[in-house]
């Protein structure tokens, strides 16, 4: 006999999903599935829009991360112009990625993830939120809203605003940084630096009261996915493609980011709105295998952007990259160290923009190549603050959108995520009760890959939570209410 728990929806979470656990009639867990439930469909109704609205249009996708979406859609259509933009807008839309970063990524782990960090796993639930971690760590909880607006004021210095900024379009961007606006950013970055740092500090105390969680989280072989510069250096807005496998070897290297499709398959799962993107070259991995080595199962973001590159090219990100290896003796392949490179990449990433801060390039006024279609399709990526995203449009002759692809860094987790949900449910349930800190553990599980699921499918929110456990004759067994 079959039972399923469900938990509808996940928490702390950017969008609406669900997770179902089967267990079978021992009480041990057979399978869990990661769902998500509910459809936007922006790939399909910018069909017949100007090639020009579309990085204003998908920038609307999120609220979070809408800076991934302008640059990744920029870039397509930089090569529907066929042209290469002036250095100084390229290196513009690189310093406000690397403020996108640190925004998105402040958000993950100082208000998503820190309550359960900080607070423990199995605290009271109505006191474990980012409200609950102000009145227990209020000093952490201010750096936190610190470093976030940090972030968000780059943008704002360069867009003119901190969320959907109509600044980068195709050829180009529309305005350089200021005077004023560098020397504010300039002024800014000695307390950003402190707060990471204290932060990173903070978090590894703790690694050793989540030993457990490290372990099982999902922590199983599989193959790592990002941009790298020629030299092999982290990267987050330009390069190639490399793979790397769970024991770093490089098992794919120099690809051509807008070739895509020949390394990358989207698969689709009958329970989930989710593209399961997968790596060609290995094909769609065998859902009843746990830990296969030879499947094309591969994650994206932080995780991997550290254990794909060589090194950061910083000195402060480099030493904490050296401690990351060495505390996952090489490559890192537990998900719960998303929150650890999250971290380590808000230092690179605030060291990266005061080096960039120097360049002379970021005052010029040569930002923009005019042109007209030259081409009818082009691929734009970019690394997200969640992982590589890839925008794909197909023009007609005049520039009007016939097709769009969307391959988002969420979707590219998602079989990541769901072999991590069952790890977690293996190792935490046991029976039939549904013990509040299992259930935050498997959610827990879900908030580590800070799942974007308004870029991948559908409007953000949170709703309260609901866990049915149903016995195969449809009986209801137990039942849990979560305001």
């Amino acid at each position: 006999m079959i039972k399923k728990v469900i938990i509808d929806p996940v928490t702390r979470i950017e969008g609406h999903a669900k997770i179902t656990i089967y267990l079978d009639d021992t009480g041990q867990v057979s399978d869990a599935r990661f769902h998500v439930t509910e459809f936007r469909g922006f790939e399909k109704f910018c069909e017949g829009r100007p090639l020009w609205e579309m990085p204003g249009i998908t920038a609307r996708i999120c609220g979070i991360c809408p800076v991934s979406h302008l640059l990744a859609s920029a870039k397509a259509g930089d090569r529907i112009l066929a042209v290469t933009i002036p250095k100084a807008a390229a290196k513009l839309r690189r310093l406000m990625n690397l403020g996108q970063i640190i925004q998105s990524h402040a958000l993950s782990f100082f208000h998503l993830s820190a309550p359960d960090l900080l607070l423990g796993m199995d605290s009271d639930p109505q006191k474990r939120n980012v409200f609950g971690l102000i009145a227990a760590e209020p000093e952490l909880a201010r750096g936190g809203i610190r470093l976030r607006q940090f972030g968000q004021e780059i943008i704002e210095q360069l867009g003119g605003r901190k969320i959907h900024p109509a600044w980068a379009v195709p050829g180009g961007v529309r305005e350089a940084l200021s005077q004023e606006g560098r020397t504010h950013i300039h002024n800014r970055i000695p307390e950003a630096r402190t707060i990471v740092l204290d932060a990173l500090g903070r978090f590894k105390s703790l690694l050793n009261n989540y030993d457990k969680e490290a372990q099982t989280f999902g922590n199983f072989p599989s193959l790592f996915m990002g941009l790298v510069t020629p030299e092999g250096l982290w990267e987050n807005y330009d390069g190639h493609i490399r793979f790397v496998d769970s024991a770093g070897n490089i098992i794919a290297d120099k690809l051509d980011p807008t070739h895509y499709q020949e390394f990358i398959g989207e698969a689709v799962q009958p329970d989930s709105y989710l593209k399961s993107p997968y790596y060609r070259p290995l094909g769609y991995p065998d859902q009843s295998s746990h830990c296969r080595l030879d499947s094309g199962i591969y994650r994206v973001g932080p995780l991997a952007r550290l254990n794909i590159c060589s090194h950061i090219g910083t000195p402060l990100a480099d030493a904490e990259l050296r401690e990351f290896r060495d505390r996952g003796k090489g490559t890192v392949t537990s998900s719960f160290f998303y929150h650890y490179a999250r971290l380590i990449e808000i230092l690179a990433s605030i060291e990266r923009i005061e080096i960039l801060l120097d360049d002379a390039d970021l005052l010029s006024n040569r930002l923009r190549a005019d042109a007209g279609i030259n081409q009818l399709e082009g691929v734009g990526v970019s690394e997200a603050p969640r992982g590589t995203l890839f925008h794909h449009y197909q023009v007609d002759e005049n520039g009007l959108i016939q097709k769009v692809n969307l391959v988002i860094a969420t979707g590219q987790n998602n079989l990541a995520m769901n072999r991590t949900v069952a790890q977690i449910a293996r190792h935490f349930i046991h029976g039939s009760e549904i013990p509040e800190g299992m259930l935050n553990r498997v959610e827990a599980g879900i908030r580590a890959f800070d799942p974007c699921l308004s870029c991948s499918t559908h409007a953000a929110g949170q709703m309260p939570l609901h866990i049915q456990l149903v016995g195969a004759a449809g009986n209801l067994i137990n039942e849990v209410w979560r305001n």
